[in-house]
């Protein structure tokens, strides 16, 4: 008497995987209230704060909160990307999450899509909160016509790359409790030499060189062009906007950080390079 062979169960195609994985990392996300209260309200705080204080003229009819609305919009992308996916990244490899996953039937790439997905989701989040703020209490003016498509190209180059960078970032953090002290440091220099908080003409030359070499400075560049005048482009170091340039430079970026991201990544503490 012959006994029928067991019938296999079809596994979910990578598609399905994919989007369950989107949601998981999503949910997880939302649930961490201080990751969601300094991921999102963190640059709401600074634009109310510092618009308030630093309510002067900059020229050409514009005042400091227009101005600074490309660069708090470059410090909510980058704690979105950079920040947050390099110390939620450090801290699953250091719980055994990421050594989990890695031994499950699920492909690999499913668990980078997720991060994706939620990098795309806390980002959009964070510029629609920022652009009703700025327009409810600064009366911001907000980009017409063309300038919404820069607008779109900058923050998706400028995402990411600085996504890509926080996954290589990720493998710098020793464990989870270093992880948030030596990757926040890393973004608020980056911010700071990038004029995110203040105009990038009164960042010190010798800063502005070292600050183009990386992708912060010319995203919140290529967002300046967005909100402000094309007046105010005298003020940059090439006295235009070099959007050209912001377009290669990102692009860039997102090769280089992919090639880091394949060079340091890990899916467990003290595994080979």
């Amino acid at each position: 008497m012959t006994t029928a062979a067991p019938e296999r169960t079809a596994l979910p195609s990578v598609g399905r995987v994919c989007r369950t994985r989107a949601g998981v990392e999503l949910k997880e996300f939302f649930r961490q209230r201080e990751s969601v209260v300094f991921t999102l309200l963190f640059p709401v705080i600074l634009l109310l704060g510092l618009g308030a204080v630093l309510d002067y003229d900059l020229g050409s009819g514009v005042d400091f909160p227009q101005y600074f609305m490309a660069g708090v919009i470059t410090a909510g992308i980058v704690g979105a990307s950079l920040q947050n996916m390099a110390i939620h990244i450090a801290g699953e490899r250091s719980d055994g999450t990421l050594k989990a996953l890695a031994g499950s039937p699920m492909p690999k790439t499913a668990y980078f899509v997720g991060k994706v997905a939620q990098v795309v989701a806390v980002t959009l989040a964070t510029i629609v909160v920022l652009l009703l703020v700025g327009v409810l209490v600064f009366g911001i003016d907000l980009p017409s016509g063309g300038d919404w498509l820069t607008f779109a190209w900058v923050t998706v180059l400028g995402a990411a790359a600085c996504t890509l960078l926080g996954i290589a970032v990720s493998s710098l953090a020793r464990n989870a409790r270093s992880a948030s002290a030596t990757v926040t440091p890393i973004a608020l220099v980056l911010e700071f030499v990038s004029g995110v908080f203040m105009p990038f003409d009164q960042v010190p030359g010798w800063l502005q060189d070292v600050a183009s070499v990386f992708p912060v400075k010319w995203l919140a560049q290529g967002l300046r062009s967005v909100f402000l005048p094309d007046s105010l482009a005298a003020r940059e170091p090439a006295g235009s906007w070099e959007l050209g340039t912001v377009a290669i430079v990102l692009g860039l970026w997102c090769v280089v950080g992919l090639l880091l991201c394949v060079a340091t990544f890990r899916w467990q503490e003290g595994e080979g390079r």
